[in-house]
């Protein structure tokens, strides 16, 4: 496993760990396909966050109206994606709050209140500060002190 890679896995499962105080009947899901509005706009999220009571649909996927957090940790080879066209389609979806965790420029960034395919708020904090989520649907504090940098 590359450097990159191992770093991703550690920020991934440190967040899903830390979404399992709120989310303890449903584990925060990862690597599934959930398809969002749009051509071709079908993503494979590091971790989503469902709310409670949801369930899949027949097809065995998460609806995109279910979920209150989408995260994406970028690497190189998806930084565009996560900041491009991820970013407009979650927002396209209104997903509440979508949380970028980025190792390379050790910052986070967190958008919420969607709304015509964009994201009206957005928060940028440094690695090692905690993001306060207990306004949002989620409603803890996302604590970012352990994330690695690559």
């Amino acid at each position: 496993m590359t450097a990159q890679r191992q770093v991703h896995r550690q920020i991934t499962h440190d967040i899903a760990d830390q979404l399992r105080l709120k989310y303890p009947e449903k584990s925060p899901t990862s690597d599934r396909h959930i398809d969002f509005p749009g051509y071709m706009n079908t993503f494979v999220p590091d971790v989503v966050a469902v709310r409670e009571g949801k369930a899949p649909a027949p097809n065995g996927r998460w609806r995109y109206a279910d979920i209150d957090l989408v995260v994406e940790v970028p690497c190189d080879s998806t930084a565009h994606y996560d900041y491009g066209p991820k970013l407009h389609a979650y927002a396209t979806a209104e997903v509440p709050l979508y949380f970028i965790a980025d190792p390379t420029s050790a910052k986070c960034h967190l958008f919420s209140h969607p709304k015509d395919g964009d994201y009206r708020r957005r928060l940028t904090v440094a690695f090692g500060l905690d993001v306060d989520l207990a306004a949002a649907p989620i409603g803890l504090v996302l604590k970012t002190e352990d994330f690695p940098r690559d």
